[in-house]
């Protein structure tokens, strides 16, 4: 169902950590980073118009012209997307500093996917959006896809280590470790660092203690431990 007025928080980000690799064929280069999200946010209402087009009014800063605006664009991609069956007038509220590396304009972007779809009755599919997103910028889809790392199994999924391929190459009994790890059916399991430790994330205590019973010491020395949301004291 279709509404006439949507309102979206716009959440700043910050890079935990950053490494610029190397210079990819493009001429821009690669980076590794880890991003999270905090309180600190734009608000974003989009309003259903009858007439055609995008309207925009921005309070809190000056983001420059209309038409480079990644809101505006972003709303643009939608409208395109489903027919331009009607207009929207975005109100954007900033309090993110203006370039000041805290994603602001692309969390504003992410923000105007969401509102214009729902505006649209949710017409276009997410991962139509996420590809909106990729195109509007490389960290737009950030703060689109906030359940991508929800959930343990999620995480197992983009989950990767390098070195694994290499070591169980060279070193056959982590290779056999590893494979009597995933046997018993871990969320996440993976080759912590260049090795040797290996790892498992279970969706209970219950679950690793047993699997803790079934590997022995078989294959080495093996620990029971928990994650922590936060370093300790």
């Amino acid at each position: 169902m279709s509404q006439d007025a949507v309102t979206v928080p716009a959440h700043a980000k910050l890079n935990l950590f950053l490494r610029v690799l190397a210079r990819e064929a493009d001429g821009y280069h690669g980076i590794e980073t880890l991003f999270c999200l905090v309180s600190l946010a734009d608000t974003l209402i989009a309003e259903r118009r009858g007439e055609r087009g995008i309207s925009i009014q921005v309070a809190g800063a000056d983001v420059g012209p209309p038409k480079e605006n990644l809101a505006v664009r972003a709303a643009a991609m939608v409208l395109e997307a489903t027919g331009h069956r009607f207009g929207v007038h975005l109100a954007l509220e900033k309090r993110i500093p203006v370039q000041g590396g805290l994603g602001g304009g692309s969390s504003d972007a992410a923000a105007a996917l969401v509102a214009v779809n729902r505006l649209a009755g949710n017409a276009v599919p997410r991962h139509e959006l996420l590809q909106f997103a990729g195109r509007l910028g490389s960290d737009v889809a950030v703060a689109l896809d906030l359940d991508a790392l929800s959930r343990w199994g999620d995480i197992g999924r983009m989950a990767g280590n390098d070195f694994e391929s290499a070591v169980f190459a060279r070193v056959p009994e982590v290779r056999a470790a590893f494979e009597a790890l995933v046997r018993t059916r871990p969320l996440v399991c993976r080759m912590s660092g260049s090795g040797s430790t290996l790892f498992a994330v279970y969706r209970s205590a219950r679950d690793r203690d047993d699997a803790r019973s079934a590997l022995g010491r078989k294959h080495g020395r093996v620990d029971a431990v928990e994650t922590l949301a936060a370093p300790p004291g």
